[in-house]
């Protein structure tokens, strides 16, 4: 079993079993998981349930359950733990107004949102911005499920404000920014901004970040800086956490992109 706490209020659990899994408990949190492997077994709200591989579980707060294999061969999932503030702060973002904590009547379903919200808490070093994004899928993909708060309202763009959380994030390429500075910055909520910023820039303010910050570490490496400075110089951990980024990004390590950059120019070829 394998956790780490992306906030505060925002878990991310992996776990394996065989045979029983955890007695009859509840949680005050919402719990979101993905089915990795298995058959994963509960009884909720007073019925069996089944989870097979792809599917997602939605446990509401405070509802009892308990978890079991369904075959000998065990099962393994991955799981979101969020805190209902932020759920009823997404929500009120997204809706224009207070409203009653969503609930999925039915727990087990194939949503293709919540598996990506899942999997994106699973990515590299969890930042602030990107954890923003979690929560707001999660809370995108309740709205859908249950349509009691009326939906998600029109997006209404706030020009001013989302140019100046572009200029925020274009110009500290150094570091990682956290998203009170862009609240601070724009006025704006942080689920406010993220649904804005990707309606207006096709991204969210994480990937914008991220991307700008990658630009900074190419334009580095151009000036033949190493690796380990550079990761510094754009703001990762440390030169693997620049790697992982960079490669996803790009499809080739910075080792790699260095080595191309710096290898001599032949007449007629194409760069």
């Amino acid at each position: 079993m394998q956790s780490r706490n992306l906030s505060p209020g925002l878990q991310a659990l992996e776990a394996w079993f065989g045979g029983r899994g955890y007695d009859t408990h509840r949680h005050d949190v919402y719990g979101i998981s993905l089915t990795d492997a298995g058959l994963q077994v509960f009884d909720y709200r007073g019925a069996r349930r089944v989870s097979t591989p792809g599917q997602i579980v939605v446990l509401h707060p405070d509802e009892a359950h308990d978890g079991r294999a369904g075959t000998p061969d065990g099962f393994g999932y991955r799981i979101v733990y969020v805190a209902p503030a932020h759920v009823a702060e997404a929500v009120r973002a997204l809706c224009g107004r207070p409203c009653s904590l969503p609930f999925a009547r039915e727990p087990v379903i194939r949503n293709t949102t919540l598996a990506e919200a899942v999997v994106d808490a699973f990515r590299d070093v969890p930042e602030p911005l990107a954890v923003d994004g979690v929560v707001l899928r999660v809370a995108e993909a309740l709205l859908d499920i249950d349509r009691s708060c009326g939906g998600a309202r029109p997006i209404r763009l706030d020009r001013t404000a989302l140019l100046r959380a572009r200029a925020l994030l274009d110009a500290e390429t150094e570091r990682v920014v956290r998203s009170s500075e862009l609240e601070a910055a724009t006025g704006l909520t942080r689920y406010e901004l993220a649904r804005q910023f990707r309606a207006a820039f096709g991204t969210s303010p994480y990937r914008y970040s991220l991307l700008r910050r990658l630009d900074r570490a190419r334009a580095e490496m151009r000036r033949r800086h190493p690796l380990a400075d550079v990761a510094l110089l754009a703001g990762f951990a440390d030169q693997p956490h620049l790697s992982r980024m960079f490669k996803s990004a790009f499809g080739i390590t910075p080792a790699r992109y260095s080595a191309l950059w710096r290898t001599p120019r032949r007449e007629g070829r194409r760069q």
